[in-house]
């Protein structure tokens, strides 16, 4: 009987069978595939821990700063449109205030993501501590109530 192309005159094959080595080599893409960590962009930034009880009288602040990126790349603060430069103006001066003000953050559906890391990364870097995301109701998915 004869074998993948040999003879039946009893000879060795002098062919190698690679088909196990092709086997072994797939399953190893695959096990590194898997285990390769996904790549993401994030940006770390500490947000308060919630508590139970209500900030003390002294510490509610009136005062509400919020930044809106819209789709044609502008920055707005407090619906005032502003640059970079601005912005990291105006956040050193917050925390010159005896209360700092809190900072929102809101970014419109079409805002530029590389425009939203460059203000999250001003942000972060200002030492702004009362800071939050507003708005994300908006963007629930629609159904689920």
């Amino acid at each position: 009987m004869a074998m993948s192309g040999g003879t039946d005159d009893g000879s060795p094959m002098m062919e190698m069978n690679t088909t196990p080595l092709i086997d072994v080599m797939l399953v190893l893409l695959i096990m590194f595939i898997i285990t390769i960590p996904v790549a993401t962009h994030a940006i770390n930034i500490d947000l308060p821990a919630p508590t139970e009880e209500p900030p003390p009288e002294d510490m509610i602040d009136p005062i509400k700063n919020k930044i809106v990126l819209t789709p044609s790349d502008q920055i707005l603060w407090n619906a005032e449109p502003i640059n970079q430069g601005e912005l990291v103006r105006n956040l050193q001066e917050t925390l010159t205030f005896a209360v700092e003000p809190e900072l929102q953050f809101e970014p419109e559906a079409n805002a530029s993501y590389e425009i939203s890391a460059r203000v999250l990364n001003i942000i972060k870097g200002s030492g702004v501590t009362k800071f939050g995301f507003v708005g994300n109701e908006k963007y629930r998915a629609f159904g689920k109530e």
